[in-house]
């Protein structure tokens, strides 16, 4: 449901319709579902980049024609990101997969023109402490989605992330990601020209992002959510890609989504998503769990 006015970017652009989000939404689930067979053929000693490539085979079977970013995947801890200053480090390693091992698998394909861009976390055996991050990780979805509806300064939203991370004792993972972003817009790409890729990056998603950095300069916003004096504004109506990255003791949890920001509202694109499920399992199970202590 179309709840108000969705535009494209902050000025006289053409409104996103129902129809759009449709396609959007589309996307998105098309995306979740290659990262969760991806995730369900993991076996020991499988590299990311071999997962990466899986991943990215099954988008181009299914309908991707281009990317906002290529496949990622990063296992164990390199989940957290830390000592990836330099950004040849994100791209997929022969790192191997082995028990115990967290692992995220990260995607942006476009279908269409319709852009998506996920990050699906995992484990590959028992992990306690990823456990307990990826049931803390829907606290900052509650986070973010309150501070947008509030109107609060862009800037102002990453600062209390930070401050539920650090709360949690947690470091703030995305403050490793290129500008420190912790959410970025995404378009319907509709320019014509070759579909190549340089760094890893759509080339027609980098003249977009390019034409909104410029714009949005000259009218006082940012297309990448950080925490600097760029992001110090009210939040732009348009579509933005959600990604809170959390690492601990080797330790890396994300979860990354579409959030459909309007003139006067916002909303998540679709809450029937791999962690949004995962975290209404939890509670079921936990209401079992006193039901039956109770009998």
């Amino acid at each position: 449901m179309l709840h108000s006015r969705v535009m494209s970017s902050a000025r006289a652009q053409t409104p996103i319709g129902a129809a759009d989000l449709d396609r959007f939404r589309a996307v998105q689930a098309l995306a979740y579902r290659c990262a969760e067979e991806v995730a369900g053929s993991l076996r020991p000693g499988v590299t990311e980049r071999q997962a990466s490539a899986h991943l990215g085979r099954l988008l181009r079977e299914n309908g991707a024609d281009d990317w906002f970013h290529v496949p990622f995947a990063w296992f164990g801890d390199r989940t957290t990101l830390r000592g990836m200053r330099n950004p040849l480090k994100f791209f997929p390693s022969g790192r191997t997969l082995q028990e115990g091992m967290p692992f995220i698998l990260d995607v942006a394909p476009i279908v269409g023109g319709y852009t998506s861009d996920i990050g699906y976390a995992g484990c590959f055996g028992p992990n306690a402490i990823w456990d307990q991050m990826i049931a803390d990780l829907e606290e900052y979805r509650g986070l973010v989605l309150e501070g947008v509806r509030a109107r609060k300064r862009l800037s102002e939203i990453y600062e209390d992330v930070d401050a539920l991370a650090a709360r949690h004792g947690y470091e703030p993972a995305h403050h490793a990601y290129p500008g420190k972003v912790l959410a970025h817009q995404v378009w319907h790409i509709d320019s014509p020209g070759p579909r190549t890729v340089v760094a890893g990056f759509g080339n027609r998603t980098l003249r977009r992002l390019g034409r909104s950095l410029m714009v949005g300069l000259s009218e006082g916003w940012s297309p990448l959510w950080n925490g600097t004096h760029r992001s110090d504004h009210a939040p732009v109506a348009g579509m933005w890609a959600i990604e809170p990255h959390l690492g601990f003791h080797g330790v890396g949890v994300k979860f990354e989504e579409l959030l459909v920001v309007t003139d006067d509202d916002a909303y998540w694109l679709d809450d029937d998503l791999p962690h949004v499920r995962r975290w209404a399992d939890g509670v079921k199970n936990a209401e079992k769990v006193v039901a039956h202590d109770g009998v």
